[in-house]
C-alpha cells in the first residue's frame, strides 16, 4: 500500500507516482514504484474492498482552482470537513503546495496530491496561479488543469481507498467528464456569493441572447436586477464561441448544474433570497449556504493567505498609534494592476482627504510621491488583510469588491467604499450598496480614473461614525458571526453537508 510520508508530497505524472521532497536534498528521496501497477484485478479489488471496510470516514478529493480568492475559502471548508472526521486529499500543483502548509500541519486527515502543472503555450513558464498572471490567464489555467484528467484517473484506480466524491471549484466544471468515468458524484463549491452564482448560471445557459443585449434584465431573480453588458461576469463578456478553450469553460459552467450539490460561501442574512432562488433552481436539499467559511479555519489572521515572505507586524504597530475608526484600508486584490493615471489620482485623493490610510500596492508599481505626509502606510506585496481590517483603527475599506474581501470586511464590521472593476465585482457591489446599504460606490470600471477631489470628499465623509453605512456594516458583522455559531443557519448547513458526505459510499 502506498503511504504518505512526513515532509513529502506525492507527485503523479502519466507514468505513475514519484515523491517530491520538501527538503533541500531531493536526490536523497528514493524512487517509489506503484505497488498496484502489476497486481491481478481480483486481488486488487479484494484489497480495495478490505481497505474500504476498515476506513470509517469517507474519502473526499478536493480540487481547488489556483487563485487566492478561490483557494482560500475552499481550504477553509476543507479544514472544517477534516476536523469532522472526513478523510481529505487535496489536488494541487507544486507551486501551490505551500498554501496547504497550515492545513497539513493541523490535520492528519488531510494529504496533498501534487501533479506537475501541464504546460500551456499561452502561459509563461512557471505560472501556476492566477496571481502570477492576472485574470486574463484564467482560461489558459482552466484548460491546462483539464489535461490532468488521465493522471487523476490513474491515481484513483491505483488507490486502495479511492475518494467517494469530488469537491471541486466551480471554475473546474470540466470535472463532470472525470466524475462520469470514475462513477463518483461531484459537489460544486462556489467561492462567490449566491447572487453571482445565480447571475452566472442564467448567463451561461442563454449566453447568445445575453451577449446580444446592451442591458440584461434578470426577470427570474429576486427584484429583477439588471446589468449593462460591461458589468456582467468576465466569462460572458470575453467568451469566444469559435475558441475550443472557451467552449470547455462554458460547457463546464453549464455542467455544474448536474452536480450532486452546490456549496456556497454565503449566509442567510446576506443572501437568503438568492439562496432560495438557487434551491428552486437545483432542487431542495441540494444547496448549502455555509459561509463565511473563513471563520471555520482557525487560521492566524497575520498569515492568512500568505504565499511570499514578509511580515504584517509593522503595519499593526503603525495602526496601534492611530485613533479608533480613523484609517481607510485600500486594496484591490491579488490580480488587479492599476494604471499610472489611476495610481496618481488615488494617491492625490487619499492625501487630500486628510484621512490616515493603509494602501497595498504591487511591488512592481513603483514609488509613490506624496506619502511623505505621514498619514499613509504603503505595503508592497502581500498584506495581512484580515488582521488589518479587524484592527480597532480601521474605519473603511476602499475595495474592488472581490467576494473574499467583501466577507472579510463584513466580518470586521467595516464599511466598503466600492470600486468594482471586473469578474463578480459589479454584482457584489450591487448587493452591498443597493440591497444592504453597507457600502458606497466611489468609482467603477477597470480603466476609469477617479476624480481626485470627489474621491477625497467621499473618503473623508466615510470616517464619520454616524454614517448609516457604517452602522449597517457593524450590524451585518453580528449577523455573520451568528450564522456560524452553533444553531446558526450556516452552522446547521455545515452539519448537514458533513452528514451527507459521510454517508457517501462507492457503488
Amino acid at each position: 500500500m502506498l503511504s504518505w510520508r512526513s515532509g513529502k508530497a506525492r507527485i503523479w505524472g502519466t507514468k505513475g507516482p514519484r515523491f517530491e521532497s520538501h527538503s533541500s536534498h531531493p536526490s536523497e528521496v528514493p524512487a517509489v514504484v506503484d505497488p498496484w501497477a502489476n497486481r491481478g484485478s481480483v486481488k486488487t479489488l479484494w484489497y480495495r474492498k478490505a481497505m474500504a471496510s476498515l476506513t470509517k470516514s469517507s474519502h473526499i478529493l478536493v480540487f481547488p482552482f489556483p487563485a487566492q480568492g478561490h483557494m482560500l475559502p475552499l481550504l477553509d471548508l476543507t479544514h472544517h470537513l477534516a476536523t469532522h472526521g472526513l478523510t481529505i486529499t487535496i489536488l494541487v500543483t507544486p507551486k501551490n503546495l505551500p498554501l496547504l502548509n497550515p492545513l497539513l500541519s493541523s490535520s492528519p486527515n488531510i494529504k496533498p496530491l501534487v501533479f506537475p502543472f501541464p504546460p500551456h503555450p499561452s502561459l509563461p513558464s512557471g505560472v501556476e496561479n492566477v496571481k502570477d498572471i492576472g485574470n486574463h490567464g484564467n482560461a489558459h489555467i482552466i484548460n491546462s488543469l483539464a489535461n490532468l484528467q488521465d493522471p487523476i484517473i490513474q491515481w484513483f484506480k491505483s488507490h486502495p481507498n479511492p475518494p467517494v466524491a469530488i469537491l471541486y471549484d466551480f471554475f473546474l466544471g470540466w470535472t463532470h467528464h472525470l466524475a462520469d468515468q470514475l462513477r463518483v458524484p461531484r459537489i460544486c463549491f462556489f467561492s462567490s456569493g449566491a447572487f453571482l452564482t445565480a447571475v452566472l448560471d442564467h448567463c451561461c445557459k442563454d449566453i447568445s441572447s445575453v451577449r446580444s443585449q446592451n442591458l440584461t434584465v434578470f426577470h427570474d431573480l429576486p427584484n429583477s436586477p439588471s446589468f449593462v453588458r460591461e458589468h456582467l461576469p468576465t466569462l460572458i463578456r470575453v467568451y469566444n464561441e469559435s475558441d475550443p478553450e472557451w467552449e470547455l469553460i462554458l460547457d463546464g459552467h453549464i455542467a455544474n448544474a448536474s452536480s450532486l450539490a452546490w456549496v456556497v460561501n454565503t449566509f442567510d442574512a446576506l443572501e437568503s433570497q438568492y439562496m432560495e432562488y438557487l434551491t428552486k433552481l437545483l432542487g431542495r436539499g441540494r444547496v448549502f449556504g455555509v459561509g463565511p467559511v473563513s471563520l471555520l479555519s482557525g487560521s492566524d489572521p497575520m498569515t492568512r493567505g500568505q504565499s511570499e515572505t514578509g511580515s504584517g507586524f509593522d503595519v499593526i504597530k503603525w495602526l496601534d498609534r492611530r485613533p479608533d475608526g480613523s484609517v481607510v484600508y485600500v486594496c484591490f486584490g491579488s490580480q488587479k494592476f492599476l494604471t499610472s493615471d489611476q495610481m496618481e489620482a488615488l494617491e492625490t485623493g487619499l492625501e487630500d482627504s486628510g484621512v490616515h490610510y493603509v494602501w497595498v500596492v504591487k511591488p512592481e508599481q513603483g514609488d509613490l510621491g506624496r506619502v511623505g505626509s505621514g498619514r499613509g502606510f504603503v505595503i508592497k506585496g502581500w498584506a495581512a488583510q484580515v488582521a488589518i481590517l479587524s484592527h480597532r483603527a480601521m474605519g473603511g475599506f476602499l475595495s474592488h469588491c472581490g467576494w473574499n474581501s467583501v466577507l472579510e470586511s463584513i466580518l470586521a464590521g467595516v464599511m466598503i467604499l466600492a470600486w468594482p472593476m471586473e469578474a463578480d465585482q459589479y454584482v457584489n457591489a450591487r448587493l452591498l450598496v443597493e440591497d444592504h446599504g453597507v457600502a458606497v460606490r466611489v468609482c467603477e470600471g477597470p480603466n476609469t480614473v477617479p476624480d481626485s477631489a470627489e474621491l477625497a470628499r467621499m473618503i473623508a465623509e466615510s470616517m464619520s461614525e454616524d454614517k448609516i453605512e457604517k452602522i449597517k456594516a457593524k450590524e451585518m458583522k453580528n449577523k455573520a458571526i451568528e450564522a456560524v455559531k452553533e444553531g446558526g443557519s450556516s452552522s446547521m448547513e455545515l452539519d448537514r453537508l458533513v452528514k451527507e458526505l459521510s454517508n457517501l459510499r462507492h457503488e
